[in-house]
């Protein structure tokens, strides 16, 4: 039986500012290079690229899919400060129809416009209220329910994979990712553990930051930029293995 086309659902271009470092162009025109016929925009917190993605990818012949990485407070966006009791943790949100598009927009405004603390945040208390027509992700080590299975605290992972799939219900997944990072491979044990238990499907992603792995290096310029370190600074934040494409 032929084998179901991959498909990249977690994917940043320019619009994730300072971290994504692939246009919009390059990431269609690879896409449609490797055979894929869709791919999702989900960069951090924001929208901006959708339309100009949108149009680009019709044109190109590959199915546009809408979304964003958005940032959650895990106890309250109205709590400004962002601790071990409101931490904030990314998740990943897909439009399947016009609801869904403008829920999405109404989540991604929300977080700007009056979650906003250092990063542009909802709650699950928002998010429940707009979760009509979206398709949800639990994200990378960043995402709620991977950070408390990685930290130790597997019932309030469990509790929000619940709280999740309440939600969101079939349209709730948890991400499996590998890019050569020994966390990702103890995690995914520990999500795939949790999907049997749970009932809750997998995906798998690739976080794309870049089109090529050659881009690895102009990406690793692009992150020193947004911390304001240098290529030689041993302590800062860097994307390795190189696989983030």
């Amino acid at each position: 039986m032929k084998g179901q086309k991959f498909v990249h659902l977690h994917t940043h271009t320019e619009y994730s500012l300072l971290d994504g470092s692939g246009k919009i162009g390059g990431l269609i025109e690879r896409a449609k290079e490797l055979g894929m016929d869709s791919l999702a925009i989900t960069d951090h917190g924001t929208m901006f690229g959708c339309v100009d993605f949108y149009k680009k990818a019709k044109e190109a012949g590959i199915k546009p899919i809408i979304g964003s990485e958005i940032y959650v407070a895990s106890k309250s966006m109205n709590i400004k400060r962002n601790d071990r009791e409101n931490k904030n943790h990314h998740l990943v949100l897909l439009v399947k129809n016009e609801i869904g598009y403008k829920n999405l927009m109404k989540i991604v405004s929300k977080a700007a416009i009056d979650g906003f603390y250092y990063k542009p945040r909802v709650d699950h208390e928002y998010l429940r209220e707009h979760s009509e027509g979206l398709i949800a992700l639990s994200a990378c080590l960043a995402g709620e329910v991977s950070y408390n299975l990685l930290n130790g605290t597997k019932e309030k992972a469990r509790e929000v994979a619940l709280f999740y799939k309440d939600i969101f219900k079939d349209g709730f997944y948890l991400e499996l990712q590998y890019h050569g990072i020994d966390k990702q491979l103890r995690v995914n044990e520990m999500l795939i553990e949790l999907s049997r238990e749970l009932d809750i499907p997998l995906v798998a992603t690739n976080d794309v930051h870049y089109i090529k792995k050659e881009d690895a290096k102009s990406h690793d310029v692009l992150l020193c930029i947004q911390t304001g370190k240098t290529l030689d600074d041993t302590d800062r934040m860097r994307y390795e293995p190189q696989n983030f494409y």
